[in-house]
């Protein structure tokens, strides 16, 4: 079977050719910043995107949508939102006629992902999308359909492949300074003994489990710095440290993905253990990120002694201003919605063939 490159699989996946249609020849907006709206104001909006955008160039915080209206007169307060930017879940259809708003960004549970980006979608505001995607595969494609129709940019939050040292690595694949890659590894996981019953990182229908929650990083990461799309997967799930707690979602699952031409990433994923690296072996040596996707620290080293610094300041301000800048200037997003999609069909095939022992072909 000949090896599918990431590139040729971007150009092909989505709806049949993976975009029926470019959302990206859109006329460009005259503002000299994007307004985004907060969908959902839990931790990450809270605690991350928020202030994150208090730094941002290209883009800023002007609007909210949430479910508990009691968290609205707080934010107010602390961001000096107008009344006319608040909605509600049931109101946010009222959002297309606010000109004061350019993007919704979904940020709420996985399982809600698909029907909150669609209406953002048909509310003609561009639209960003927290990971992973959705729950499936048709989900994420409902997503993408929703957004060509509309004709709104679509952006998914992956950090990492904004983050300065992640590129510097990718470049790597032209340049080729420790020859071609031999193996990977891609680990992403948190320690912890779970969440309270009622979390919806502990159900199963809201996309939570460590697969769904960090397994995507792992993913992500090993097609992002191989360039490549995986041909076949294996999955396991060791057992279970916390098996009264975890009666839904997975702990932990290892996994391998296979790129061809003896090409094999070994991964893992865990919500109780940690780690956090990518390794990339090559013929004349090897580099690696560790921790590969927290929210800070992301540090390069290589086995000829070279370290990659930590960037300054947050990764998600680089990751909105890029997001910003291509609605700015119409060109396509660094993370698309086929990369959301991409990852998805490789969860799920994962999940298959932990559940089968097979190795499952995609």
């Amino acid at each position: 079977m000949p090896r599918i490159t990431r590139r040729h699989f971007l150009q092909l996946a989505g709806s049949g050719l993976l975009v029926a249609h470019s959302p990206y020849l859109m006329a460009k907006p005259s503002k000299k910043k994007i307004g985004v709206a907060l969908l959902g104001l839990g931790n990450y909006s809270t605690n991350l995107l928020a202030p994150a955008l208090q730094d941002t160039k290209h883009c800023e915080l002007r609007g909210i949508i949430t479910g508990s209206e009691s968290k609205i007169p707080q934010w107010q307060q602390k961001y000096g939102i107008k009344d006319s930017n608040v909605y509600t879940y049931s109101t946010m259809a009222d959002i297309a006629n606010n000109d004061d708003i350019d993007v919704i960004y979904v940020v709420t549970p996985t399982g809600t992902h698909k029907d909150f980006a669609v209406q953002a979608a048909n509310t003609g505001k561009h639209v960003w999308c927290e990971k992973p995607m959705a729950m499936d595969s048709e989900e994420c494609q409902a997503i993408i359909d929703a957004c060509n129709q509309n004709g709104v940019q679509l952006s998914i939050g992956y950090r990492m492949q904004h983050e300065p040292n992640t590129r510097t690595f990718h470049q790597y694949l032209e340049t080729k300074p420790y020859g071609n890659l031999t193996a990977v590894s891609s680990f992403a996981g948190y320690a912890g003994q779970g969440r309270a019953p009622d979390n919806w990182r502990m159900k199963k229908h809201m996309g939570g489990g460590a697969l769904y929650d960090m397994g995507v990083y792992a993913i992500n990461g090993a097609r992002f710095l191989t360039g490549r799309e995986p041909l076949a997967v294996t999955g396991s799930h060791p057992p279970q440290r916390f098996p009264e707690t975890f009666t839904e979602v997975d702990e932990t699952t290892l996994f391998t993905m296979d790129f061809g031409d003896g090409l094999v990433a070994d991964c893992g994923t865990s919500v109780v253990k940690g780690f956090n690296h990518f390794k990339a072996d090559c013929e004349k040596g090897w580099y690696q990120l560790k921790p590969m996707q927290s929210y800070s620290g992301v540090t390069g080293t290589t086995s000829d002694g070279k370290t990659l610094a930590p960037i300054n300041g947050m990764q998600q301000t680089l990751q909105m201003d890029n997001d910003a800048l291509a609605i700015l200037t119409g060109r396509q997003p660094m993370v698309t919605g086929n990369e959301g999609l991409a990852d998805i069909r490789i969860v799920n095939a994962i999940f298959k063939a932990a559940r089968t022992g097979e190795t499952i072909a995609l």
